[in-house]
């Protein structure tokens, strides 16, 4: 027998061997229907696996993370499948789930082009094939036997991942109908799940990631257990073109692009500076009772710097190219993180137990050569700047700070109406510890804070492998916006690496040097993706306080021009957004106009409101309209702005 405990923390005895899905039907019928995978000892696998050993066991259905991403892994393989029969030839890459959906990396053979036409077409025969609920095999094979199957197969790019990438000994394959991929898994059991599938579009993708190596296709698709999901999905979708930052931003005036300037590089036109300096203004009113000490440093350091700091040799590929100078052996970089100068700062005179936390904010600007076919928008570009800042704390403070930086995220997100949002910690991947800096004893102590971290403030956050900076883990929060999409925005990091690299150090009480512990922390983000992904949320309808223009007067005729001015004139005074729209245009077109500029406020001026200092209130959308004392107005605005900001 086996012990089998469950997240309630619950214990059951099962005979030895039992899968994940004899446990999931020991339970319940419909429970056994909806679940798609199972999670055994925090690792996610299939149902159909044996346990032999005591087991704790999540069971997840597909609206759980770890139940979509196996649902989309099998999606992509019949995806592939669907491929194989389609176009006779085809060579495959890669194939992953992603956050929304799954893509393949193809290589049609020559003469054949997959395109958007050929959509319809590959659906039907995923469909046929998904009917068919062909059993999804798992098969243990050596890889010197891999190599031999997938060459018979002609499949030269599987042979390049297997020869490259994989160890020698035994890998794995997993088959469905005469379609074998090489996979880790976790996959779903049989195809018959997937009900509803939607290729969703197509692009180009170079081999492994290198702009040196043959672009394949690279197909895009989504799926799901019910039509309603797909339904539900595709409305989304429509509502996300509407909702497009792009789009809205260039409608009120808030960023441009020029591909004069550059790809990726976006230009702050004068409505978007005004709001970009605000939410740089409502950051420093939340750090004020923390005592933050605000720098701003260059926007190049020496290699040399990013060469102690780690990240050349780790973030390299990703920065700007070098630049050499007419001296000799002098050579900077365009700087792709602004910890290393901040680090810098701290060394620059001898510090002490008392002078810590020291606490060094920065709005820096920073450069990271993104490829051209990413860039989207502000959400990826080419230069952005962080709402950063970098904590140095003594061992014993780090829980404590952290906490601090909990505080001051979650009170950002409340300003803004973020209320739907997860924490996620990401770790390192223990497979693959190559790709980080920093001692096993050092890595465990740091995730180990932020747990501690967590827990003491409830917070409840998942974990994930994987997915820390090269220096240190991290907690990410992953915000919901109105539709349902979820974005990564503020992050903290505990780095006990970058101190050590920088030889920092302080005097203890005992005046031993001692070695402080670095927290990086980013409440926004960025604020160029932090921006996009409010315009999205709220569809361009800013809080009061943020939007860039409060209030429209429109003057009924050019008669009532003077009146419109005296209004303004006073509304400056009294620190009131408004601008006049004095266009030779009816009253009728200026409502419309200005609906569309998503202004909160129009104010109707005509002889009634000139002759007794009115104003003719209507609020955007259609909604409540008065006339009152253009003092009552101003004062309306002024309390609704109190009243978002009352927590800061």
């Amino acid at each position: 027998m086996v012990k089998i405990t469950f997240p309630d923390g619950s214990v059951r005895e099962y005979e030895q061997g039992v899968t994940g899905l004899q446990i999931a039907e020991s339970i319940s019928p419909a429970l056994a229907r909806d679940v798609v995978c199972c999670g055994i000892n925090g690792k996610t696998t299939e149902l159909n696996r044996p346990i032999n050993e005591d087991s704790a066991i999540q069971l997840f259905k597909f609206d759980d993370e770890e139940g979509k991403h196996t649902f989309w892994h099998t999606s992509a393989h019949l995806l592939a499948e669907a491929l194989q029969e389609l176009y006779p030839g085809i060579q495959f890459g890669f194939g992953p789930a992603v956050e929304n959906g799954f893509f393949y990396d193809v290589m049609p053979a020559e003469g054949q082009v997959i395109s958007e036409n050929d959509f319809p077409k590959i659906e039907a025969k995923m469909k046929e094939l998904a009917k068919k609920n062909e059993p999804v095999v798992r098969r243990e094979v050596a890889k010197a036997d891999a190599i031999k199957e997938f060459e018979a197969a002609g499949q030269q790019y599987k042979v390049e991942h297997i020869s490259l990438d994989l160890e020698d000994g035994t890998i794995t394959t997993y088959t469905q109908g005469a379609f074998t991929d090489l996979c880790r898994g976790p996959h779903l059991l049989s195809t018959g799940n997937i009900k509803a599938i939607k290729i969703t579009s197509v692009a180009g993708a170079f081999w492994r990631g290198d702009a040196k190596r043959e672009q394949m296709t690279r197909i895009y698709g989504i799926s799901f257990p019910k039509k309603k999901m797909l339904d539900e999905y595709l409305q989304m979708l429509e509502e996300a073109k509407k909702r497009d930052h792009r789009k809205i931003g260039k409608e009120m005036e808030l960023f441009m692009f020029s591909d004069r300037v550059g790809k990726g590089l976006p230009i702050w036109l004068p409505k978007g500076t005004e709001l970009r300096l605000r939410l740089q203004d409502l950051l420093r009113r939340v750090l004020k009772p923390y005592n933050y000490q605000e720098v701003i440093t260059p926007g190049i350091g020496s290699k040399n710097l990013y060469i102690t700091s780690g990240h050349w040799a780790h973030y390299g590929k990703d920065a700007f190219q070098p630049i050499e100078t007419p001296e000799e052996d002098e050579i900077y970089m365009l700087k792709p993180m602004n910890c290393p100068h901040h680090c810098e700062v701290y060394s620059r005179k001898p510090r002490s137990y008392k002078d810590l936390p020291l606490r060094i904010a920065e709005f820096g600007t920073v450069f990271r050569y993104e490829k051209s076919g990413e860039l989207h928008g502000l959400t990826r570009v080419r230069t952005f700047t962080q709402d950063d800042a970098h904590i140095f704390v003594r061992s014993d403070q780090v829980k404590a700070e952290f906490e601090s930086v909990i505080d001051i995220i979650q009170k950002v997100f409340a300003t803004f109406g973020f209320d739907n949002y997860e924490a996620q910690i990401s770790l390192r991947d223990p497979k693959d510890t190559e790709k980080y800096i920093g001692s096993d004893e050092i890595w465990e102590e740091s995730q180990n804070a932020i747990r501690e971290a967590c827990k003491e403030k409830g917070l409840q956050a998942r974990e994930v492998e994987g997915e820390a900076a090269f220096y240190g883990p991290k907690l990410d929060f992953m915000v919901k916006d109105a539709i349902g999409r979820r974005w990564q925005l503020g992050t903290i990091q505990v780095d006990y690496n970058l101190p050590q690299r920088f030889h920092l150090e302080y005097t203890a009480e005992d005046n031993s040097k001692k070695t402080p512990v670095m927290i990086h922390r980013a409440p926004f983000g960025s604020l160029e993706r932090f921006t996009a992904v409010l315009i999205e949320h709220t569809a361009g309808h800013f809080p009061l306080w943020l939007t860039p223009d409060q209030v429209a007067i429109l003057p009924i005729s050019e008669k009532y021009n003077d009146y419109a001015q005296k209004v303004k004139a006073y509304f400056d005074d009294q620190d009131v957004r408004a601008y006049i729209d004095d266009r030779n245009e009816k009253i009728g077109r200026k409502i419309r106009d200005n609906e569309l500029k998503r202004v909160p406020y129009m104010l109707v001026v005509g002889e009634k409101e000139a002759a007794d200092g009115l104003v003719s209130m209507r609020v955007q959308g259609g909604g409540e309209q008065a006339t009152m004392k253009m003092e009552d107005f101003a004062q309306r605005i002024k309390d609704e702005v109190a009243e978002q900001l009352k927590n800061i």
